[in-house]
């Protein structure tokens, strides 16, 4: 068995899914530890070209390259589920990229009943071309001060939002699956459903880094207030039914901080 399987979704890729692949073509784990499953999804040419030539040009990499016709971030994600061959589990978005240490880092931290998680910096782009980098979450505070190494209840965590920047051990999935229902708020929904099965977060050194792109025009970014309304009660209303399906599997403060983010999400976007 694969020791990680890294999945990544992209429809319509630009030129910054290159840095992506390229930030995992150059990590220190492994290269026969680990495996990129990507999924092309409701799009084909000329990216299935593209990619496929990417690929051929990279044989260091373990690669999965799936193509469907069917769209959707979640379908994609789930198709990476379905075909992951790895102990745990990581997602990466196609317009991030991760330090080199980042895999490594994550899986000396992680266990079955323990998901670890890296440090996460957010960058734009300025009209001139430069990066501009801001720290989203920081673990140094609890690398350095929280015994041992870091571990600690995953309900304290503030970097609990959804599946990027982590690394999940397949126990903890099972056989559940993104829900395809959702276009918005969907990977908070499945890392809450999940949470039923693990107790512990533990925290990388601030060496393992994922990069996340806030460029104009992504899911995060461009969600228009007429749509967030719906989409933000159904999720509320899925919030309940998963917690009140099993209050004493479930974390109530959990539960309460995933509501309050649905309702930051209405007034803030």
């Amino acid at each position: 068995m694969m020791k990680i399987s890294v999945i990544i979704p992209t429809y319509k890729p630009q030129s910054y899914i290159w840095e992506c692949l390229d930030s995992l073509c150059s990590q220190t784990f492994p290269k026969e530890d680990f495996e990129v499953i990507l999924v092309l999804n409701g799009c084909k040419e000329p990216y299935d070209g593209q990619l496929r030539e990417y690929i051929s040009n990279h044989p260091e990499v373990q690669w999965n390259f799936i193509q469907t016709d069917e769209g959707g971030v979640s379908n994609a994600r789930n198709l990476g589920l379905d075909a992951a061959t790895g102990e745990y589990i990581s997602f990466v978005d196609d317009d991030d990229y991760v330090s080199g240490v980042y895999l490594e880092e994550l899986y000396k931290k992680a266990g079955r009943n323990t998901i670890s998680a890296s440090n996460t910096v957010a960058y734009s782009t300025d009209v001139g071309g430069s990066r501009i980098f801001r720290q989203i979450y920081s673990v140094q505070r609890h690398y350095n001060a929280r015994a041992p190494f870091g571990l600690q209840p995953f309900y304290k965590a503030e970097c609990f939002a959804g599946p990027c920047m982590k690394l999940i051990h397949r126990e903890l999935i099972g056989g559940r699956k993104f829900n395809t229902a959702f276009k918005n708020g969907e990977d908070s929904l499945f890392l809450f459903e999940i949470s039923d099965r693990f107790d512990k977060v533990d925290f990388t050194s601030p060496n393992a880094i994922y990069y996340r792109n806030t460029r104009v025009g992504s899911a995060t970014t461009s969600y228009p207030l007429s749509r967030r309304l719906p989409n933000c009660w159904r999720m509320t209303k899925e919030y309940t039914r998963i917690y009140f399906s099993n209050t004493k599997a479930y974390n109530y403060r959990f539960y309460i901080t995933h509501i309050a983010g649905v309702l930051k999400t209405i007034v803030a976007g």
